[in-house]
């Protein structure tokens, strides 16, 4: 393993939270360890009770301390939710250095002009994502580093939230002990490993169907152009079988993870199971089918929410490159048949391809250090350097330098 920087994301999931350490160098991105925990004190995606969700934090952590054998102090932090909004905006900048030759200086002030924007006082800055540089009116250019000229533009994309709400994640951060590198935002992030270039610039839809709720991304002519987040997930498919079959919610979670079907047709009946009722000390056999029965309604009415709330955000017609889904949801087998069924053929699931996290779940999580190290590649150490950061307080200062780049909540 080439001696690295180690950067850990942080991802609160209604149903999990989930941590991931990767050891980050210009040259490779190599997944060390993850961690995860029962996610408490969240609901449908806020935060709803500090003490709880500090717990489940800390124990995400712990897990992940354990595997890779560091002290984790400093993680980029996920977040998405109907607060969050993009706006455009625009920085320009004269080139400083003698010879005009652009520099990192040069590109992180003008990323900086670009932030300077007039918001509401209960809104704030999270992150400016570039769009485009411009150098003495040259389009289109997506990393000036080295180029001459004598004014550099850039266009962006200002990604907004609510104060109240990112404070009191970062609070529960805090209490469990550790530091904010940086806020990402998560439809961003997955966008990072689940998109290509050629589905970018067509137009895609992303969806990523999680426990408590649902992130939509649509991306055109390369760039994320909206974002919205649907109160729906795996959850709603949990309920429905514990009120189905009458039995507790960790039961049913338990049914849908081992048997569940998104499709009766590809059920076998002759697959049963043993299901403790509530109210009675008897067990009643349930089929696949049963259960499919049960849970093919529910995945079916996620997808068709998924297609409405898209044309609700003006996109009538279906996406060029069509819909790309990944998430906890699409684990559950023939997920992807009842997507088609509902969005049409132009549908593709992604999961990570790393060891240890092939798992849609950890989706966002991965994509977050993927998109960290594209966006930061300059500050990042070679690949053959002699020092690795063991990500303890007081740590590599190129925390520090990743810091400067995110919300004043930092």
């Amino acid at each position: 393993m080439s001696s690295g920087e180690y950067i850990v994301s942080l991802d609160i999931g209604t149903s999990k939270v989930r941590v991931i350490v990767a050891e980050v160098t210009r040259e490779n991105t190599q997944i060390v360890g993850v961690g995860s925990a029962v996610s408490k004190g969240t609901k449908k995606g806020a935060i709803i009770d500090i003490d709880q969700a500090v717990q489940s934090i800390r124990e995400a952590i712990d897990h992940a301390e354990r595997m890779v054998g560091i002290d984790i102090s400093n993680v980029f932090v996920g977040i998405s939710g109907h607060h969050v909004a993009l706006q455009s905006s625009h920085g320009v900048v004269a080139v400083s250095g003698e010879n005009k030759e652009i520099g990192q200086e040069d590109i992180d002030r003008v990323m900086q002009a670009a932030r300077v924007v007039a918001l509401p006082p209960e809104r704030a800055v999270v992150e400016v994502v570039p769009k485009q540089f411009v150098v003495d009116g040259l389009r289109e250019i997506q990393d000036p580093h080295g180029m001459v000229g004598v004014r550099l533009e850039v266009e962006a994309t200002i990604v907004t939230g609510a104060k109240t709400i990112i404070h009191n994640v970062l609070r529960c951060v805090e209490k469990a002990d550790l530091s904010v590198a940086g806020i990402i935002l998560l439809p961003l992030a997955a966008g990072e490993i689940c998109l290509s270039t050629d589905e970018r610039n067509m137009g895609v839809v992303l969806a990523d169907i999680g426990g408590g709720t649902t992130s939509l991304a649509v991306y055109e002519q390369g760039h994320l152009s909206a974002t919205s987040v649907l109160p729906i997930g795996g959850e709603y498919i949990t309920h429905d079988i514990a009120y189905g079959l009458r039995t507790q919610t960790e039961t049913a979670e338990k049914l849908k993870r081992k048997y569940g079907v998104a499709l009766v047709e590809e059920a076998n009946e002759e697959i049963t199971f043993e299901v403790q009722t509530i109210g009675s000390h008897r067990e009643k056999t349930v089929s696949q089918k049963e259960l499919g029965m049960i849970i093919e309604p529910r995945v079916e009415e996620i997808f068709q929410l998924i297609r409405d709330e898209v044309e609700s955000m003006g996109y009538v017609d279906e996406p060029a490159g069509g819909y790309v889904l990944t998430g906890g949801v699409m684990s559950i087998p023939h997920a992807l048949g009842a997507a088609r069924n509902q969005l049409g053929q132009a549908v593709r699931m992604v999961s990570p391809r790393h060891i240890g996290v092939e798992d849609p779940s950890f989706t966002s999580g991965v994509g977050m250090i993927h998109y960290i190290r594209r966006r930061f590649l300059h500050r990042l150490p070679e690949g053959n350097g002699q020092q690795r950061s063991s990500n303890k307080k007081g740590g590599h200062s190129t925390w520090m330098k990743l810091k400067n780049f995110f919300g004043e909540f930092i």
